[in-house]
């Protein structure tokens, strides 16, 4: 094993950071900007909510009309109270035919939302760096990208309708009131500041509660996720208990400030619906007094009664998704910081397409470490001819996954430089550069589809004839032809219904398959046995000729054909050469090599 970032204990993207009121009124800007994206249905949504709620605002104001046809025993006017009545039902019915359309439509909404911004966090994902994935715990991306967007889109899809209704509510509701008794309005100017009051103080103590939430949620599935991953290896080590022990931690931190949250977030809606009970007792009661001094109708009582009801409603509303949209607002930062992280440094103005590849690589006095604190590589120089095979050897941590990382330019080098075909690389366009090479890697990648797709997954346009082709050189075609379904056999959960070590083969069969000019082997056979790890060296070696290829190896036995062995040390070169002539000088090789074939 290389020296890489290390992997263990990952932290979670920014979380200790404070959360500002700017950056909050940056997060609705953002989300605003995806809603936009849909105006029209904005627009029908927005019109249909008017509609509705119109329709609903007029029901109390026909009941007290029917009630005021009501004057006494044996003085009831039947025919404007059916009216009035048959009038309430038909404006109740079209306003909840229009809420019931209005809710599908929102519902689809959030669902194109949530799908053009997990489109765009994907996309940018993808556009990260390789150094970010070693820093941050993948579990905490996952997150991001499943259950914070989905949050987001149930508070676009219920709170977005919501917090409408609930303005169009109470302005139509006050001015109906208004209308029938500016006297008993004045019952909400004590009532009102007393809500808003309230509200405001319970958002300032829950907001940092669901921002927690989530951080602890996003810990908890990194931790999941990194001991799922490493399942074997707890097992062999017998470390179940201590695993469970650990995840019992994590996730009452998890339920406990979930449960925090959420019970702090449900204190408002029932201290706001106290006060609005509180208004509605002081109106019965000065309304009480109008009506004996013949200042307002028994009617007019009920109907700012129903509205006044209507008016704290949605204020009661507002207090209990207060905790939702706090919930979302929190989601929605963690998502956009995330796209807010620094993508790979663009390619240089007027960067340089390799083409025509000859193969010749060279590093400079090359110098690099993953953090400021410690160098890896020391000074280092190499030259690679075109299509020879340079082994890299050594023991863990010299540094040689390090020197196909900054090759690879998924890290650029601190000091030196690296050059291909006399191009320096951080001059050539990514694309080309990586398009180079193909690379065939200790831990394999296979993903699910069949396995026709995984060998050609870098060579679309390849034919049936050169995917079997690579296959047989790989020694894996014999295999394949056994399974049912033969090429067309569908891997899943990144094959794990095949061995380690014919994952290792098809992924052979996709770098011979590749028409890169250039080739890295990072313990390509390790997990293969050594009668196939001959016959795969050599049908390897026939397939790679004329290519450059980069080989890192362990084991001694797989790199003495080589035309230059490299044996790094603490991150420096201290001896090169072939086979034979390090095996001649009795230096640092020879006593690894004797050491593995004692």
């Amino acid at each position: 094993m290389s020296n890489m970032p290390v992997k263990v204990g990952r932290m979670a993207l920014g979380e200790k950071e404070p959360v500002s009121l700017k950056r909050q009124a940056q997060v609705l800007v953002r989300l605003w900007k995806y809603l936009a994206r849909f105006k029209g249905t904005l627009i029908l949504a927005l019109l249909m909510t008017v509609i509705s709620n119109l329709l609903a605002l007029v029901g109390p104001r026909l009941s007290g009309e029917a009630i005021d046809a009501m004057v006494g025993v044996g003085n009831v006017q039947f025919n404007k109270v059916f009216v009035y009545c048959g009038l309430m039902l038909g404006f109740y019915l079209f306003s909840a035919l229009f809420s019931y359309f209005l809710n599908i439509m929102m519902i689809r909404l959030g669902k194109k939302v949530a799908k053009d911004m997990r489109k765009d966090l994907f996309d940018h994902l993808m556009e990260l760096p390789v150094g970010y994935f070693d820093r941050y715990q993948v579990g905490d991306i996952i997150n991001r990208i499943s259950y914070d967007i989905d949050t987001i889109n149930t508070s676009l899809s219920t709170d977005f309708v919501q917090i409408c209704t609930s303005v169009i509510t109470v302005v139509g509701s006050l001015a109906m009131m208004v209308a029938i008794s500016p006297i008993l309005v004045l019952v909400f100017a004590v009532t009102i500041p007393l809500s808003m009051w309230v509200t405001k103080y319970r958002a300032t103590r829950v907001r940092p509660l669901f921002r927690k939430r989530s951080e602890k949620l996003g810990e908890l599935n990194g931790y999941v996720e990194e001991i799922l991953s490493g399942q074997k290896t707890v097992k062999a080590y017998g470390r179940e208990e201590q695993m469970s022990r650990r995840f019992a931690v994590r996730n009452d931190e998890s339920v406990n400030a979930y449960y925090e949250a959420e019970y702090q977030g449900s204190i408002g809606g029932p201290s706001v619906m106290f006060i609005n009970n509180l208004s509605l007792s002081l109106i019965s009661a000065l309304g009480t007094i109008l009506y004996f001094n013949n200042m307002i109708t028994l009617g007019d009582i009920s109907s700012f009664v129903l509205y006044s009801r209507r008016f704290s409603g949605p204020i009661n509303e507002f207090a209990n998704i207060i905790s939702e949209l706090q919930s979302a607002t929190t989601a929605a930062e963690r998502v956009f910081r995330l796209m807010d992280e620094a993508g790979e440094v663009a390619d240089v103005e007027n960067a340089y397409s390799l083409t025509d590849v000859k193969g010749r690589v060279e590093m400079d006095r090359v110098s690099f470490g993953y953090d400021e604190h410690r160098t890896i590589l020391h000074n280092l120089s190499l030259t690679a001819e075109p299509g020879s095979v340079v082994a890299i050897v050594g023991p863990t941590g010299a540094g040689k996954t390090t020197i196909i990382n900054l090759l690879m330019r998924f890290y650029d080098v601190a000091d030196g430089e690296i050059k291909i075909d006399g191009h320096p690389i951080k001059q050539l366009t990514r694309q080309s550069l990586r398009a180079a090479y193909s690379m065939v890697l200790q831990d394999t990648w296979l993903f699910g589809g069949t396995i026709r797709d995984n060998i050609a997954y870098g060579r679309e346009d390849a034919t049936n004839e050169e995917i079997v082709a690579a296959a047989k050189a790989a020694h894996i075609h014999g295999f394949i032809e056994q399974l049912p379904e033969g090429y067309d056999t569908v891997l899943t959960d990144d094959g794990i219904n095949i061995s380690k070590g014919q994952k290792q083969l098809l992924t052979i069969a996709r770098a011979m398959l590749s028409k890169a000019p250039m080739l890295i082997l990072d313990e390509a056979t390790s997990n293969v046995d050594s009668r196939t790890e001959i016959i795969i060296q050599d049908a390897m070696r026939r397939l790679m000729q004329d290519k450059t290829c980069f080989v890192i190896a362990h084991r001694l036995s797989t790199v003495r054909t080589a035309d230059n062995i490299l044996v790094l040390r603490d991150g420096d070169i201290v001896e090169q050469g072939t086979h034979t002539q390090l095996m001649q000088k009795n230096g640092f090789y020879r006593q690894i090599y004797d050491a593995q074939f004692e």
